[in-house]
């Protein structure tokens, strides 16, 4: 180009790049239309369903994982067929539980610094009133009359796969937002003894009725499985090796993970008779780090990350809560379901 002017030079440069970057952008696109769908893309219905005559049957809410715009909102599904089109909401959350009435958000804002928000959401799915939460989000739950709403998040450290390396905190609002208590400012007692230890945690509530819960409590690397009073701001523990209980729909059994004999950051799906005491350990052998929802008192339902822990994508199963019969693959693409009935 040493004959050409200085324009004639910077239009041909021009053209050269063009080309380049043309080129470039030819070889990106033919690379993607080569990869292969992500796993479970192809699953999830492609139309969306009406969300106000979802909404006014039975159905199942939930997080939505499946690869593409509505991923992390909120949605449903009717109960008796989990695998129709969803209905989408506006939400967008990491954790969220939902009765017929209102919901709970949890939501972390993963920017430069990592911070969390937790609020109510109304019959619109729009942001009702926020919510007191700090660190990272782990847990929600709604008394089943939705007057009661918990949230669990970590504010030191990031699962409970290592006993005695974590911290959390979990608070239970009303919903017209008055703090009925930090459960860490609760009793604890154990064998008859308050245990004041520095490390002790709470974590995974469900709701019994207006007053009464059960829920986690550690320390010293032992879990309980704990009842607790509001009025009394009070926490019994009742068993060990317990973590994360949901109270089935007849209020008579616990489903729980616990971690028995196994690696610290695998547990198994368990369930316990209030009345008798007896423990039934559930056909699900993998291991599962959720607080499982009840689909109606025959059924337990749970997320579980399709491939290795932490991956994107995940789906819900089911298994008898009797320990007889399979998992069963119940939800495509799902994490965090609700059941409202």
């Amino acid at each position: 180009m040493s004959g050409l002017g200085p324009r004639a030079r910077l239009a041909v440069l021009t053209v050269i790049l063009l080309t380049a970057a043309g080129g470039a952008g030819g070889y990106i696109w033919r690379i993607r239309q080569h990869q292969p769908t992500p796993p479970g893309a192809a699953t999830v219905a492609p139309a969306r369903a009406d969300l106000a005559a979802v909404r006014a049957a039975p159905h199942v809410v939930f997080r939505n994982t499946a690869v593409g715009a509505d991923y992390g909102r909120v949605v449903m599904v009717p109960l008796a067929e989990p695998a129709a089109p969803r209905a989408v909401t506006p939400a967008t959350c990491d954790r969220v539980y939902a009765t017929r009435d209102v919901g709970v958000c949890v939501a972390a804002d993963r920017g430069l610094v990592t911070t969390s928000r937790a609020y109510l959401l109304g019959p619109d799915w729009a942001p009702r009133r926020d919510l007191p939460v700090v660190g990272l989000p782990s847990r929600a739950r709604l008394s089943r009359d939705g007057s009661l709403v918990a949230t669990t998040t970590f504010v030191h450290g990031d699962s409970y796969a290592t006993p005695g390396r974590f911290s959390t905190r979990t608070v239970v609002t009303r919903v017209n937002g008055e703090v009925v208590g930090d459960l860490e400012q609760f009793d604890l007692v154990v064998d008859g003894d308050v245990v004041t230890a520095v490390d002790r945690n709470l974590w995974g509530v469900t709701f019994a009725d207006d007053d009464r819960f059960y829920a986690t409590a550690a320390s010293g690397g032992t879990t309980w499985l704990v009842e607790g009073s509001l009025a009394a701001r009070r926490v019994t523990a009742l068993r060990e090796d317990v973590e994360c209980p949901s109270l089935s729909p007849d209020g008579t059994r616990l489903a729980f993970k616990r971690r028995g004999d196994l690696p610290a950051g695998r547990w198994r799906l368990a369930v316990y008779d209030l009345a008798s005491g007896t423990e039934t350990r559930l056909a699900e052998t993998r291991s599962v780090d959720d607080q499982v929802e009840w689909l109606d008192d025959r059924t337990v339902i749970y997320g579980l990350p399709r491939g290795r822990p932490g991956t994107a994508s995940s789906d819900v199963w089911s298994v008898p809560a009797d320990g007889r019969g399979t998992p069963v693959l119940l939800i495509t693409d799902a994490w965090s379901p609700a059941v409202v009935r």
